[in-house]
């Protein structure tokens, strides 16, 4: 069992949540870019989580997220206090930053919450980074005070310009190369699409272009296949091949018709039966 010790709302429009899990023996190993998958009863699902921060003193683990499933609502009902049945981890390969002096890293919504640890960690390192994160409006940004704190520059965009500059984060990344900044690397993470469309503007100035992959996922040991994507004409699991891959070889196409295939089941709230073992999970 995994005590909550500490629970907060990211943002004004309450979308997104913070938690703090005490978890020692994940704490003790995890790096940037790396993941959890937790179960909050014998009843749930299995769901992967990025680590968004930790602490190997005091033996926690840090995570955000958005309720938008019955397993992501049920979690952000939970109280400080808690208990979650299971939390593993460290899963995946952690963020390479070798060799890098100045890089973009790209968040997008609630993407922002693994991009920010990644940032994070390369600042600590003596990377420079530029940090651009974009949001669709003022109400859902999130993490601001932090991701400054970890890169030189950061540049906050929204979609209908409440707040920030108004645009893509796009438009913003492709502003800043035009303008003559030499990037090691971009690192782009957020909704599938976004990530396209990042790779798509660094790819005429050859630069590479790191995402980080969230495809549907049950096990996260390579074992169940569910999270298969195909990079540069290969099939990759995200699980224990990434999350991180080239930007520039994914078949985002293939990954997002994929990412849209459960939409309906993932957000029926109803009681459901599993096919494995019979239990009920209740609405």
């Amino acid at each position: 069992m995994y005590k909550i010790i500490k629970k907060r709302i990211l943002n004004e429009a309450g979308t997104t949540l913070e938690m703090v899990v005490e978890a020692p023996l994940v704490a003790r190993k995890c790096l940037a870019g790396q993941f959890i998958i937790f179960r909050l009863d014998e009843y749930g699902e299995r769901i992967p989580l990025t680590i968004a921060d930790y602490d190997r003193d005091k033996g926690t683990v840090t995570i955000m997220f958005q309720p938008v499933g019955k397993s992501t609502t049920m979690l952000a009902e939970q109280n400080e206090g808690d208990y979650i049945l299971d939390f593993v981890g460290p899963l995946g390969n952690p963020t390479d930053m070798d060799g890098l002096k100045r890089v973009a890293v790209v968040g997008g919504g609630v993407g922002c919450a693994i991009a920010y640890p990644i940032a994070k960690a390369m600042h600590e390192k003596g990377i420079e980074v530029d940090m651009i994160a974009g949001f669709r409006s003022k109400d859902i940004v999130m993490l601001e005070d932090e991701m400054r704190r970890s890169s030189k520059n950061l540049y906050i965009t929204t979609d209908d310009g409440s707040y920030g500059e108004k645009g893509f984060t796009t438009d913003k990344l492709k502003q800043l190369i035009e303008s003559g900044r030499n990037y090691d690397a971009v690192y782009a993470i957020g909704p599938g699409v976004m990530m396209k469309f990042v790779s798509m503007t660094t790819k005429p100035f050859g630069i590479k272009t790191i995402v980080s992959l969230n495809p549907i996922m049950i096990d996260g040991t390579g074992m169940c296949g569910g999270c298969r994507i195909t990079v540069g004409g290969e099939t990759k699991f995200a699980c224990v091949d990434g999350p991180e891959f080239d930007g520039h070889l994914v078949d985002w196409d293939e990954l997002i018709n994929r990412g849209a295939f459960y939409k309906d089941e993932e957000a029926d709230m109803k009681e459901h039966i599993c096919n494995l073992t019979g239990g009920v999970r209740h609405a």
